[in-house]
Order: C-alpha cells, then sequence, then structure tokens
C-alpha cells in the first residue's frame, strides 16, 4: 500500500506545533499584560488604545519579515539553516520578553521574536510543500497542509492553558519564558527528522533573471527603512498630526510601499510562463488580507469581550477542582461596601464603557481596590453578592479563551479535509481559490453571531454567556480552514519553482498587512456607542473582499486548471 504523506510531516507537524505553542502564548497574554497596572503584577499599566496599536503592530512586523527571510533562504542561507536561525532567535526573544521590564529591552526581545520568525516562518511552509512535491504525495498537498495547520493549532491550544498556570503560580516573566523553552523543543524535533526532508532542503539554482540579493537590499529593503522613518516624522512634522491613528501606523504603511511595490513588479518582468501564476497570487494576496485584518482581532477586540463583556465566574461547585489543576486567577473578589466590590490588586479605572481614565498627564489612573469586573454583572448576581457580602468569586483566566478557536480548528479539521475528499471521489471537489472566496464569507458570518451577542448583553451593560465566543469562533474556524491552509497550499502549487520561498513571504505580507489593520480596528472600539455595529463594519470588509473573490474567480480557477492542478 503506498504512503499518502511523506515521512517527514510528523517531525515538521510538531517542530511547527512547538514554534506556534511559543508564539502564541505570547499573544495570548500580550494586551493582557500590557494593560495590566503597574505594581503588584507587573503588567505595564498602558492605555487599551496603545495596547492595540503595539500589538498590531508588533503582530503585523512577524509576518513582514517573511518577505526578506523567504529570499535569503531561497538564495542564501538553505532552508535548513534558516530554521535554525530563526528558531533560535525566536527563543531568546521570548526569554527576553519574560525576563526584561525596561521598555528598551522589551522592545528588542520583541524585535528577535519578529526577526527570527521572518527566518523561520516561510521557510518550514515551503520544506513541506517541497516534500509534496515529488511522487506520489503530490495529489495530497492540501490535505497535508491541513494536517500541519491542524499541528499549528494544537501548539496554540495547549499554550494557553499552560500560559494561565504559569501566570498564575509563578507571574508573567515565567509564562514568556515558558514559550522560548517550547521553541527549543521544536528545533529538538526538527533535528531528529532531519534526514527525512534535507533532500528536499536544496536551494533552487539560479536562473537568468532572477532577483539578486543585491537588488532586494537596495531596492526593496533600504526604501523600506527610509519610507518608515519618513512616516514617522514626516506626517508629525508637516500635518502636526499622525494621518492613520499612531506613529508607529504611519511608519509601518509608509515602509510597506516599497515591498508591496516589489511584489507588483513582479509580475511586469515575469514571462509569459510566470505571470498568469503570479498575477493570481497577488490576487490572492490581496483578498486574504481582509480575512486576517478582522481575524487577527482574536487578540485585541474579541480578548476585551471576553475580558470585560463575558461571565467568566465559576460556579461554586467547581471552584476546588479547577483551582487544583491552576486554569484560573485564583483571584477572591470580597464586598466591601453595598454595591463595590474589592480586589487586593491595583487596577485601572474604567468608566461605564470600559476606557481607561487618565489623568491630566495622559497616564491612566489607577486604584487599588475596585475591579472592573462587577460593573456589568447580572442582576442576580448583584444581589446574590449583595445578600452574602463575605462571598467569593473565582473567574476563568481571560487567556483561556484564546484556546477556542485552535479547539475548534483540531475538532474540525478532520472534518473539512474529509469533506473535500469525498467531493474529490466524486469529481466535485473546487479549486483552491473557490475554496478561499468561501471561506471569507463563511468568516463574514462570524461577525454577525457578535452582533447577536452585542444584543444579548444589551449592548454591555450586563455581561453574557461564553458560548456566543465560542460560537464565533467555530463559525470563523471553518472560513479559516478554507482559507489559511489553502492559501499556503496555493502559493506552493502556482509559485515558479526559483520564487517559492519568497512568494510564501508574499502570503505572509499580505498577513502582515491584515494584522496591521486588525490593530487599527480594534483601537476604534470605544469609537463606537453600540457596539454591534463595530462587529458590522467587520462583516462588511469580509463580504467586501468575497465580492472581490467573486469576480476574479473565474480567471484563478481556470490558472489552476492550466497550471495542472
Amino acid at each position: 500500500m503506498k504512503t499518502k504523506h511523506p515521512k517527514g510531516l510528523p517531525y515538521l507537524f510538531f517542530t511547527e506545533m512547538w514554534e506556534r505553542f511559543g508564539y502564541y502564548l505570547i499573544l495570548g497574554i500580550f494586551v493582557l499584560y500590557l494593560i495590566e497596572p503597574k505594581g503588584l503584577d507587573g503588567g505595564l499599566g498602558m492605555l487599551d488604545k496603545d495596547a492595540d496599536d503595539i500589538f498590531g503592530t508588533f503582530i503585523a512586523l512577524t509576518y513582514l519579515t517573511p518577505f526578506i527571510g523567504g529570499f535569503l533562504a531561497d538564495r542564501v542561507l538553505g532552508y535548513i539553516k534558516s530554521i535554525y536561525i530563526g528558531g533560535i532567535l525566536m527563543a531568546a526573544g521570548y526569554i527576553g520578553v519574560g525576563t526584561f521590564k525596561d521598555l528598551p529591552l522589551f522592545y528588542g526581545s520583541l524585535a528577535l521574536i519578529i526577526i527570527g520568525n521572518g527566518f523561520f516562518k516561510p521557510t518550514i511552509s515551503t520544506l513541506l510543500g517541497n516534500l509534496y512535491s515529488e511522487e506520489p504525495y503530490k495529489a495530497n498537498k492540501d490535505s497535508g497542509y491541513n494536517i500541519f495547520y491542524m499541528g499549528i493549532n494544537i501548539g496554540a491550544f495547549i499554550c494557553n492553558i499552560i500560559a494561565a498556570f504559569m501566570r498564575n503560580k509563578f507571574g508573567w516573566g515565567e509564562a514568556f519564558i515558558t514559550a522560548g523553552v517550547g521553541m527549543l523543543l521544536g528545533l529538538v524535533i526538527f533535528t531528529i527528522g532531519r534526514k527525512h526532508y534535507i533532500h528536499a532542503a536544496t536551494m533552487k539554482p539560479t536562473q537568468e533573471g532572477d532577483t539578486k540579493l543585491s537588488e532586494i537590499l537596495i531596492k526593496v529593503f533600504l526604501p523600506a527603512i527610509i519610507a518608515g522613518v519618513i512616516g514617522w516624522f514626516a506626517p508629525t512634522l508637516i500635518l502636526g498630526t499622525n494621518i492613520f491613528g499612531s506613529l508607529n501606523t504611519d511608519a509601518f504603511i509608509f515602509a510597506c510601499v516599497p515591498v508591496i511595490y516589489f511584489y507588483v513588479s513582479l509580475y511586469f518582468k515575469s514571462n509569459k510562463l510566470e505571470k498568469p501564476a503570479i498575477g493570481a497570487l497577488l490576487s490572492i494576496f490581496l483578498i486574504s488580507m481582509f480575512f486576517w485584518a478582522v481575524f487577527k482581532q482574536n487578540g485585541t477586540a474579541l480578548t476585551r469581550w471576553a475580558n470585560f463583556y463575558t461571565e467568566r465566574s465559576i460556579p461554586k461547585p467547581l471552584v476546588e477542582p479547577l483551582r487544583a489543576i491552576n486554569l484560573i486567577d485564583g483571584e477572591k473578589k470580597d464586598r466591601g461596601k453595598k454595591g463595590i466590590y474589592y480586589t487586593d490588586k491595583e487596577v485601572n479605572v474604567y468608566d461605564n464603557q470600559f476606557r481607561v481614565q487618565k489623568d491630566k498627564n495622559g497616564k491612566p489612573l489607577t486604584e487599588k481596590g475596585k475591579d472592573v469586573y462587577f460593573k456589568n454583572i447580572s442582576k442576580e448576581q448583584k444581589e446574590n453578592l449583595t445578600n452574602n457580602p463575605a462571598q467569593e468569586v473565582t473567574l476563568y483566566n481571560t487567556e483561556l479563551f484564546q484556546s477556542i478557536n485552535p479547539f475548534w480548528v483540531i475538532a474540525l479539521t478532520p472534518v473539512v479535509v474529509g469533506f473535500w475528499t469525498l467531493l474529490r471521489k466524486r469529481g466535485k471537489e473546487p479549486f483552491t481559490p473557490s475554496k478561499i472566496v468561501l471561506g471569507l464569507f463563511i468568516s463574514g458570518l462570524s461577525c454577525l453571531v457578535m452582533v447577536g451577542a452585542v444584543y444579548a448583553g444589551n449592548n454591555g451593560a450586563e455581561k453574557v454567556s461564553a458560548l456566543w465566543l465560542v460560537a464565533s469562533y467555530g463559525v470563523i474556524t471553518i472560513g479559516e480552514l478554507c482559507l489559511s491552509p489553502m492559501g499556503l497550499s496555493f502559493v506552493s502549487k502556482l509559485s515558479p519553482a526559483r520564487l517559492t520561498a519568497l512568494m510564501m513571504g508574499g502570503f505572509f505580507l499580505a498577513n502582515s498587512v491584515g494584522n496591521k489593520l486588525s490593530g487599527i480596528l480594534a483601537s476604534t472600539w470605544y469609537s463606537y456607542e453600540n457596539k454591534a455595529n463595530y462587529f458590522l463594519v467587520n462583516f462588511g470588509l469580509l463580504i467586501f473582499a468575497t465580492f472581490l473573490g467573486l469576480l476574479m474567480l473565474k480567471r484563478l480557477n481556470k490558472i489552476m486548471k492550466e497550471s495542472g492542478h
């Protein structure tokens, strides 16, 4: 019996699982750490808007660096070296974030993660695609990427549970350092399986017309740095204010312009055989950007929803068993005076819309005692606390909600893969672009679920069941499974051999721009008095992207068919 998948798949699966364990552990607690007041718990005490901006910039840059990292892997370093360099830099960055609280060193540690991800992320995906370029595995490439994607999400699922345990038991620093340990474990697994993919890790031979490293540095990398510096200073000097909401955002958007120009120029410079494939790839990059702009709000807007608007208390019969395995805050909230509930922590002062209040210098106001969680509990809960003044309330960690999406990925991947396999056997499996456009539409429906959540909680007046988030994540996960692994597969199938890792970097560039847009969108949260309108805007963006995809679909499917896929 022929094997359907190469022997290297399990090793790449677990390498990526542990790498994503570290990355998503960071993302799950990143915003919570930034907005946590300084003092007992050691947060950085930032405003929500600033935290959203930094989060969006961070995740954007982690997906922008694969542009140069993919190129260096293709032409200079090779895939094996790039994975080792990337993994070591990320591990050092994770440990640095957990060790240094001084802002320059904190940002320096984030820079190591950003650079490391640039080497690691496009390379391991390209290496997997190379394994499936061989017979008899070629026909199972989509399934292989789905399985690989499930490995990513196993890491993303378990990391939040471990983060909650480490944060509760030891502190923020130890939780971040755990991410570095996970990355190093991934490199050990990668080394053990090296013999199964070393043959697929050869660099592509140089061809006439190939883009040179000097050209990348002079025409793309250097202009991007110059444009970023201009974006940081020019708007404020000329206009007296920034253009896109913050200095970070202005600098990022300006820096992206030379990189985007470079990818578009590849299309115009390509030969007649390569032009249709590169054009199709650029089209997919464009529409997938909208998906990431909404999806990546799981670390900002949806984390805020889980933190402030979702019922997180644990029924008393379950408190002891859950406390024993450290999946909860372990915080005790005691009623002091009537209607005011106290904790021994220092917390930010919020208004009724959960906006952090600031002093005259723009710094967050804090107070020791009143906890924001009790601002919008139900009438029944308020009466219960009033009648039982010594009652303790214990809460689930907010970051545990970040495990819902990867849980759905793990649960639904076999269903989605089985569905495509069934259609393939009947000769009715849609082309990859059709799957991607379908994913955009389904993802849009998840925003409507959150509109329902807003109305169920009377626009934040009362907390709502966690099942709303579970349902919303479930819907967007189906869309994600139609789009994200299919996007990776699409790049691997259509990219010219000499540009495979570079075009994989282009897919992550679209991810990067989408990630930054997610931070920009999240920072507008407090400008919406009716939170339903916030989610309706997200829904509109995804429906617009679906419409664009439908306009291009016939041509994209034709190109896929003509290329033998």
